[in-house]
């Protein structure tokens, strides 16, 4: 892990318990990384996992399209997206611009746990 490394960390309603339990096993690891998260999801990140972020707004409002351009500056490393493969979304636009922009930027990109545990191991 190189310092100053930046990462997102960002769920859907049915999958945020999932990311505050990982990132609780996964603490000590997050706490050097200068950290970003949505809406309800950092807060709860900040609540209950005692995490440092900053705060962006919720994904429909705005988060995602947050989270995007920072991809597009350079400023992100990594984004760990937890999404609900089983729910429709009425925001699904926004996640599949953000998606595509961390693929379009190599950014190193997780969207369950086996993949989250793999960037946070290799972040660089």
């Amino acid at each position: 892990m190189t310092s100053g490394s930046t990462m997102a960390l960002v769920a859907h309603d049915g999958m945020k318990n999932l990311l505050i339990d990982w990132s609780k096993r996964n603490k000590a690891a997050l706490e050097p990384l200068t950290l970003f998260a949505t809406g309800t999801t950092g807060g709860r990140l900040t609540d209950e996992v005692g995490l440092t972020l900053t705060a962006l707004k919720s994904g429909p409002k705005g988060g995602d399209a947050q989270l995007g351009a920072m991809i597009a500056e350079g400023r992100l490393d990594a984004l760990v997206f937890f999404i609900d493969p089983l729910s429709a979304l009425p925001h699904d636009v926004d996640v599949k611009s953000l998606l595509r922009l961390a693929i379009l930027y190599d950014t190193q990109l997780a969207v369950n746990e086996s993949t989250a545990n793999a960037v946070l191991a290799n972040i660089r």
